[in-house]
């Protein structure tokens, strides 16, 4: 007697019976939602083998980080926008929805922004002040070019709580608030994103419900929550990424997956030293990873098309696995294979698993 096939292995078979009508991501979702890539400096810039991959695939792009704020403000008084302005040029050459990233967010800021002093925090004012310079700066400078904001990101821990950083315990709470109302006088017509990770799970998720709830209810123009998408073969289910974007398009909210690649790798931390049993495929993953990659990205954008009426967009976070953060996150020197595209850029089983979802 023939074991019973799991579910997924059975909806990965029936979608690849079926003919595929377009040969890129753009092409196959039109209607339901864009489909976009974080590029990289390189990238963006034409100088690396990915740029027309991107191009032939994607209609809306993200910065890796040309729009944080350690390489756009390193200094006090002092902006850096030659890397942003290539990104929004690529961008606009190509006829893509450009999105920024990320304006407030606890990393990647620079010391001086949350001090008065070396080794002094900044009182509350300073700090408010300094925000709205660098937001006012920032969005204004591409008002009407970069269609919308990742504006605060990762304000969250994992209960759910507000996450302890430098930007709560100077400003205050509204620190959020006043991000997005700063966002929001720099450019108008520009759509405003809180974006963060794990909200598929549901103590994380509860706050992140509670949080754009309080947001709405003072009347803050926030329009999307960024649902990032780093997630495992396994974990979150498909199912539970369904719920979360039911969960928030009742509140009245648009959702994008906004970072989405699919780690294969086992569980490890930052600071674990690289050793053999953390990076099991040097050389390419095995066939039954390749397998187990294919039928969890079938799963999930299955789950997106079904979910479509919420979704504005899916942003892979990269083109291809060679230049995946997570090839160096968190533990450096790991050769990971998260994405459609593998080292060379040749599409995967999973590129052709994904097109078999789109609507006909």
């Amino acid at each position: 007697m023939t074991p019973a096939r799991p579910v997924r292995w059975c909806l990965l078979i029936a979608l690849l019976a079926v003919p595929v009508r377009a040969a890129t991501l753009k092409d196959a979702f039109t209607g339901a939602f864009r489909v976009g890539a974080a590029l990289n400096a390189a990238q963006f810039s034409g100088e690396a083998p990915e740029t027309a991959l991107a191009v032939q695939q994607f209609n809306t792009i993200s910065p890796e980080n040309a729009l944080k704020w350690g390489p756009v403000h390193p200094s006090p008084g002092r902006f850096r926008f030659d890397g942003a302005d290539r990104y929004v040029a690529f961008g606009e050459a190509h006829g893509m929805w450009i999105v920024g990233h990320t304006l407030v967010w606890h990393r990647q800021t620079p010391a001086w922004v949350f001090e008065s002093s070396p080794g002094h925090p900044a009182d509350r004012e300073t700090l408010l002040a300094r925000l709205r310079d660098h937001i006012h700066t920032v969005v204004g400078r591409y008002r009407g070019r970069i269609r919308g904001w990742d504006v605060v990101n990762e304000a969250l821990a994992e209960d759910g709580s507000l996450r302890q950083t430098p930007w709560l315990a100077i400003i205050g709470e509204d620190y959020i608030s006043k991000a997005f109302e700063f966002a929001h006088e720099a450019d108008p017509a520009a759509e405003l994103y809180y974006n963060d990770y794990n909200l598929e799970y549901p103590e994380k998720r509860a706050g992140a419900l509670r949080l754009l709830a309080h947001l709405k209810a003072q009347g803050v123009p926030v329009r999307a929550v960024g649902l990032q998408g780093h997630v495992r073969l396994a974990t979150p289910t498909a199912a539970a990424v369904g719920d979360t974007i039911d969960a928030f398009a009742a509140l009245g909210l648009r959702v994008n997956v906004s970072e989405l690649d699919v780690d294969v790798l086992p569980p490890a931390h930052e600071g674990d030293a690289a050793r053999p049993g953390l990076d099991p495929y040097p050389g390419g993953p095995p066939p039954e990873v390749q397998r187990a990659l294919t039928a969890r990205y079938a799963a999930l954008f299955a789950t997106f098309v079904a979910h479509r009426a919420a979704l504005d967009r899916v942003t892979f976070w990269g083109v291809t696995d060679a230049a995946s953060w997570l090839n160096g996150w968190p533990v450096p020197g790991r050769t990971n294979h998260p994405l459609l595209f593998d080292r060379s850029g040749r599409p995967k089983p999973a590129f052709d698993a994904v097109l078999h979802t789109a609507p006909r």
